[in-house]
């Protein structure tokens, strides 16, 4: 087996290190003010003054009575509040970009800038937490920093995201949906495929999921997902949890399928005739690249004899492939 992997310099490994902490103090903050009404404003109707929780920037929303000692220190309670949360933001947010602006000279694993924007949003809102699975080459930059270091003939162009719905239990509103008409309100339901959605840009997001876990969907969700028994292999052992830089100087979380059945599931699908011949290949290339690449440098995702065991049998001929390729 060659070595896919190529460890990271210290330099390269201090700023992934950095980039962590800052991009989950922005995230945090942002969650924080999302929490917040939209703005307590003061208002005086006829000789009283409200206070009014607007809605938008026209101030339009509803009373929460007419001023007394304890609203005015909720009115001042809330302003504290939102301009701290603020200032955090900012400062994580500078942060995060700084460490953004080394990425492309230091040669990082990166996102696309739309690719980005989508997670942060699914991260802000916690679908990243037990809702929703980043799949498909989006995965590999995840990988690499898994590994500690970039991975070789691992292919990770795409202009396109999969998201793989993962959810145990039912879901009551639209989350998935709601995330994307808020990243971008162009965003429609391609007509001729269900479980796509696509915005003017023409960037497109596949939503699928394994059988068992089809009905935890909210009736509402767009778009509506293939249900794909392959998909329970995604399921299995322990996703990788990272936070990646992005080309515009941003940042991402991705949390992604254990890459031992991530990489096993690509060689699969790289035999099967209706996939589209291009993506065939790259499904062959990025699934032996990560097998290797969890051989030579993720000892925690082990590949022994009860991970062998574990293996079902439409995906064992695979698995010996792979290994035998190994041992040579």
């Amino acid at each position: 087996m060659e070595d896919r992997v190529s460890p990271f310099s210290d330099e390269q490994a201090r700023a992934l290190i950095n980039l962590r902490p800052r991009y989950e103090a922005m995230i945090e903050a942002q969650r924080s003010l999302s929490r917040l009404p939209y703005n307590l404003v003061r208002k005086r109707v006829g000789k009283y003054e409200y206070l009014y929780e607007a809605i938008d920037r026209s101030n339009n929303g509803k009373s929460l009575g007419r001023m007394s000692p304890e609203l005015e220190r909720r009115l001042a309670d809330y302003r504290a509040t939102k301009s701290d949360l603020q200032h955090r933001l900012t400062k994580a947010s500078r942060l995060v970009e700084e460490t953004g602006r080394m990425a492309r000279p230091l040669h990082l694993p990166m996102l696309s800038s739309a690719a980005g924007e989508l997670l942060r949003e699914l991260d802000r809102r916690r679908l990243l937490d037990g809702t929703l699975l980043v799949i498909g080459t989006n995965c590999l930059p995840a990988y690499a920093i898994e590994a500690g270091g970039a991975i070789a003939d691992a292919p990770d162009e795409t202009e396109d995201f999969d998201l793989a719905w993962v959810a145990e239990e039912q879901a009551e509103e639209a989350g998935l949906w709601a995330a994307l008409k808020a990243v971008d309100p162009t965003f429609t339901v391609n007509s001729e495929r269900h479980c796509q959605a696509r915005n003017a840009a023409t960037y497109e997001v596949d939503l699928l999921v394994a059988p068992s876990r089809a009905e935890t969907l909210a009736p509402r969700e767009r778009p509506r997902p293939i249900s794909l028994p392959s998909q329970e292999w995604l399921l299995l052992g322990r996703p990788v949890n990272q936070v990646v830089p992005c080309r515009d100087w941003s940042a991402a979380r991705l949390v992604v399928p254990d890459p031992r059945w991530f990489a096993l599931h690509k060689l699969w699908l790289a035999d099967q005739a209706e996939r589209n011949p291009l993506k065939r290949r790259k499904d062959r290339a990025q699934g032996n690249a990560v097998l290797d690449a969890v051989a030579q440098a993720m000892p925690h995702y082990p590949l022994d004899a009860a991970f062998a065991r574990s293996v079902p049998g439409e995906l064992a001929s695979y698995w010996q492939d792979w290994r035998e390729s190994a041992e040579r």
